[in-house]
């Protein structure tokens, strides 16, 4: 399994868009001592991520993909939320996939997406 770290800043932030928006859930988190960085593990249908407050774990602006079986249900599910940061629709791609992308607050890019069926 490959687990991405995703850097972040703020972590009220983080959890409102991971675990309110998009429904993830806090496996664990961690802190050498208080007033020092977090680093925490959320996970969803079998895909988990890594968030670090820490400089040098990863650079804002990252994007990853995952592979999600039932796309069309995923989005209406976010769009019932109506978080005020992001209305993401569904498009369809010319190499057969439809994909849902988001962006978190701190300029990580999530593309969920899955095979195109006609």
């Amino acid at each position: 399994m490959i687990t991405p770290i995703f850097r972040i800043f703020d972590i009220e932030k983080a959890h409102a868009f991971y675990l309110d928006y998009l429904g993830f859930q806090l496996d664990w988190q961690h802190q050498f001592a208080e007033n020092t960085p977090l680093y925490f593990q959320i996970s969803k249908d079998g895909t988990v991520l890594h968030l670090s407050e820490h400089h040098g774990d990863a650079s804002p602006g990252s994007a990853i993909r995952i592979n999600t079986d039932d796309l069309s249900s995923y989005h209406a599910e976010l769009s019932e939320k109506e978080y005020r940061f992001a209305n993401p629709s569904i498009e369809k791609t010319p190499w057969n996939t439809i994909e849902l992308r988001v962006t978190d607050p701190f300029s990580n890019r999530i593309i969920f997406y899955e095979d195109y069926k006609e």
